[in-house]
């Protein structure tokens, strides 16, 4: 069973640089390929100051610590149920994101195999300014 006293825990922001090649890597494992995502000039042309990630990129980032460890479990023990992310504008080729997770919720839950614990989980994308970029809520499923 997983520690309720958790609910409300912030990790330290994980500093994540935003790399040519890392989204142009992500896009190519989506069959991405809209040119915003792999050029400076079409995105230019669309009114982006450069290169723009695909909506889903956040998922590569880091918070500045590790959740599975902090919740106490190991890493086959967690599934991914649902992820969604709102963006407050594009996220560009050379940018700073510092990402923080936020444990919003602890709950159980019969299944089909067995007792289950629910861990709803924000997530906040920040410049190094402080400016947010993109916030996200992910709902994670643990067997006990």
């Amino acid at each position: 069973m997983l520690d309720r006293r958790l609910v409300g825990r912030t990790t330290t922001p994980g500093r994540n640089l935003v790399e040519r090649g890392a989204v142009r890597r992500f896009a190519d494992a989506l069959g991405e390929d809209n040119p915003i995502h792999r050029s400076e000039r079409a995105a230019r042309a669309m009114g982006y100051p450069g290169i723009v990630a695909p909506p889903t990129f956040p998922v590569t980032f880091e918070a500045g610590s590790d959740l599975r460890e902090l919740l106490g479990v190991a890493n086959g023990e967690v599934l991914l149920a649902e992820q969604v992310f709102e963006y407050e504008r594009p996220i560009v080729v050379g940018e700073t994101i510092l990402v923080t997770h936020r444990i919003d919720e602890i709950s159980s839950r019969d299944g089909i195999s067995g007792a289950m614990e629910l861990v709803v989980i924000s997530e906040t994308g920040r410049l190094t300014s402080g400016e947010v970029v993109y916030r996200g809520r992910h709902q994670l499923v643990a067997r006990v």
